[in-house]
């Protein structure tokens, strides 16, 4: 396996693309969302790999190394020496299209000896939880599916995923990798901090909250926010919500607020936000999100072989969420994810309106709010 990662300021020249086209090369392009209005440094990138399998997406900010920027390319190209690829897209204009798509995905990358499954969403027109659900329906709990939504930054307008190479709103893409000496390991944690009284999901729809202890969900939300409500809904992600099922279920998943609807008093989040859950809201504690962000670097890594071969490729997604509060420090947490894992690591990724993977083993979850690695190498 060949492994090259660049970055490009959009704007200036842009750099040397390593000579690695082939029908087994994976091109992972991460950018800023304006960029479906300007893609020209996208198609530079097309024009350079015709033969090899393009996916990417937009984000709220670029993952490069231990660094993150905004208006750039993040790139990874990985040439694989054992392991075949196949790629598959998805139209979803509307939410309720999520968990036929899924679907339609699963089924097409369904093959023998498939290993694991890369997947980039839009970020806006998608349930993430009905677009797992497609997926688990068809595919083993041994088949690694891990990825995350585009992000558009914390104006949640619009978001693109890259097909044939252009740039497009209302896309599922999703690349799956075949063969016996692929290594795909993941780790996904939060280290947000609970507070408040737990309140009992008494009216939703899929993944529109209406109410929470009979109270109308925006109402009571605001409450909380106080001051920042004004600033809604981006700053609901400095509050996510945790559910679970019930007061004996140790396994929380936690959700974030892409819209508000004032009319309704409810709330639209990245996932279900099932009907009889419970529900409690979610503060961010800074060394508690960077110790996180180790916790999933030490979750991929005692899933890796003893001797891992150098390169290995990191895909690093994060919740924007975790971007806005950490603020000036939050490049301290792709630095926890780096130095925990092998020499030789090459870590691209994105901040993200939400991150696929398994909650610990088996099936994949929609995740917000968390720090989700995925790394490939291969044997």
């Amino acid at each position: 396996m060949k492994l090259e990662t660049l970055t490009h300021s959009i704007g200036q020249p842009m750099p040397a693309l390593p000579a690695l086209d082939s029908d087994a090369t994976l091109v992972i392009v991460f950018g800023a969302s304006n960029l479906i209005d300007r893609p020209e440094a996208i198609h530079t990138i097309a024009q350079a790999y015709p033969q090899a399998h393009l996916v990417g997406c937009s984000t709220s900010g670029e993952i490069f190394g231990a660094t993150i920027a905004d208006d750039s390319l993040a790139v990874g190209v990985v040439q694989f020496e054992h392991t075949t690829l196949a790629t598959a897209f998805a139209p979803v204009s509307a939410a309720d299209e999520s968990y036929a798509a899924g679907q339609a995905l699963a089924h097409e990358l369904d093959r023998p000896n498939l290993r694991g499954v890369l997947v980039l969403s839009d970020g806006l027109n998608v349930n993430g939880s009905e677009l797992v659900r497609g997926f688990n329906a068809v595919l083993p709990p041994s088949v690694v599916v891990t990825g995350g939504l585009a992000g558009d930054g914390d104006r949640f307008q619009r978001t693109w995923v890259l097909q044939d190479g252009q740039p497009r709103s209302g896309i599922v893409s999703a690349v799956g990798l075949y063969g016996d000496h692929v290594q795909i390991a993941y780790g996904s944690k939060g280290g947000w901090d609970i507070f408040g009284p737990e309140r009992l999901v008494t009216r939703s729809q899929h993944n529109v909250l209406y109410e929470l202890d009979g109270k109308p969900a925006l109402e009571l939300y605001k409450t909380y926010l106080g001051e920042r409500a004004a600033g809604l809904p981006a700053t609901a992600l400095l509050f996510p919500l945790a559910l679970r099922a019930d007061l004996d279920d140790e396994k929380r998943i936690v959700r974030t607020v892409l819209a508000v609807d004032e009319a309704n008093q409810s709330m639209t989040f990245a996932g279900d936000i099932p009907q009889g859950y419970l529900a409690q809201l979610m503060k961010a504690n800074f060394d508690r999100l960077v110790d996180g962000a180790a916790g999933a670097a030490l979750m991929a890594r005692e899933q890796q072989a003893a001797q891992v071969p150098a390169p290995i490729l990191v895909i690093a997604i994060s919740c924007v969420g975790r971007r806005l509060v950490l603020g000036e420090r939050v490049e301290e947490e792709l630095e926890a994810t780096l130095g925990l894992l092998p020499p030789g690591t090459r870590q691209i990724g994105f901040y993200s309106y939400g991150e696929i993977a398994p909650y610990g083993v088996g099936h994949c979850d929609l995740h917000n709010q968390t720090m989700t690695l995925t790394t490939i190498s291969e044997e």
